[in-house]
């Protein structure tokens, strides 16, 4: 996709009624043919919205007016660039937590969670968050409450699962004890969602206090070796959240072919066009009739369970 055309559908399929500061800055870039250019010489995946915006909001730059956003972009465009090319997109929304609940709480205990793609590990600690879905609040503590509209026939769950190992592996670790990673975690939230910056806040409070192991490392080249270190006598779950869409075809199905030979289980919380090829019949499953984000799936060991917000918004 040209980077015009990934802005013009960003801005009017993302940020579109959700971040009138993100709408305007897209329609801004697709709009001004040198910074498209720019932005087009770089590796493909370094070209996102997402990640633009976050660099510039980490340097300081004027988000909230177009033509100065333009202008500066151009400006610093060597120290932009630079950004971009060592920065990833690692947003790390503990809010999937209250989706992965409902499928880890029924998991035999106790469990070491595996997470791939874990930026900071903020989705590893779904035993020390509160969980709001609508009939009272799951489990006590200092946690952030996650709420979670339950739009499902049975009933939400009741308790948090037993956590007794936690790991993560991510080609480019995050810890919130950091100041500049947590503050490269907070610039890629969008503005207008401060809800969210508070959830983070309070959610990177739990993780400082007790860190997890987290591993530099490659999904399938460095799995199985982490994997290994999972204590005897505990459930192994494998579990990524919005993670496949950085990972080209061919290695996703390799991963894939990886877990399913990991004792234990495999969560999956992704789009499900990420999915084809990994978890059967994906792309084509009944989605629940909502308006709002489009719905992630959830997977348990390659078999699809429910639709989740891609934030924990909702579980269906």
């Amino acid at each position: 996709m040209a980077v015009r055309d990934e802005y013009l559908a960003f801005a009017r399929g993302q940020a579109a009624g959700v971040s009138p500061t993100y709408e305007a800055l897209a329609g801004a870039v697709a709009a001004h043919d040198q910074l498209e250019g720019l932005l087009a010489d770089l590796p493909t995946g370094k070209q996102q919205p997402n990640l633009l915006f976050g660099v510039a909001r980490h340097l300081d730059g004027p988000v909230t007016d177009p033509a100065a956003f333009v202008a500066w972009a151009l400006d610093q465009w060597p120290v932009v660039r630079a950004e971009l090319l060592v920065r990833s997109t690692q947003t790390n929304e503990a809010g999937r937590c209250a989706t992965l609940l409902p499928v880890l709480s029924g998991l035999p205990g106790p469990l070491a969670l595996l997470e791939v793609g874990a930026s900071a590990g903020l989705c590893l600690y779904p035993d020390r968050y509160r969980y709001d879905y609508g009939q009272g609040t799951v489990g006590d503590g200092d946690g952030p409450v996650l709420g979670c509209a339950w739009d499902r026939d049975d009933p939400p769950p009741t308790r948090r699962p037993e956590v007794v190992w936690r790991a993560g592996l991510d080609l480019h670790p995050l810890d919130v004890t950091d100041p500049d990673d947590l503050h490269w975690l907070e610039c890629l939230v969008w503005p207008e969602q401060e809800q969210r910056h508070e959830r983070l806040r309070q959610a990177a409070a739990v993780v400082a206090a007790d860190p997890p192991l987290l591993v530099a490392g490659d999904l399938v080249d460095d799995l199985a070796a982490l994997a290994a270190q999972a204590p005897v006598g505990a459930t192994l779950v494998v579990l990524h959240t919005a993670v496949l869409g950085y990972v080209d075809p061919v290695r996703r199905r390799q991963f894939a072919d990886l877990v399913r030979t990991l004792p234990g289980h495999w969560v999956a919380n992704e789009h499900p066009s990420l999915l084809e090829g990994v978890v059967p019949g994906a792309p084509d499953a009944t989605r629940p009739p909502r308006e709002g984000p489009e719905a992630f799936l959830t997977a348990l060991d390659g078999i699809p369970v429910g639709w989740s917000g891609p934030h924990g918004q909702f579980c269906a």
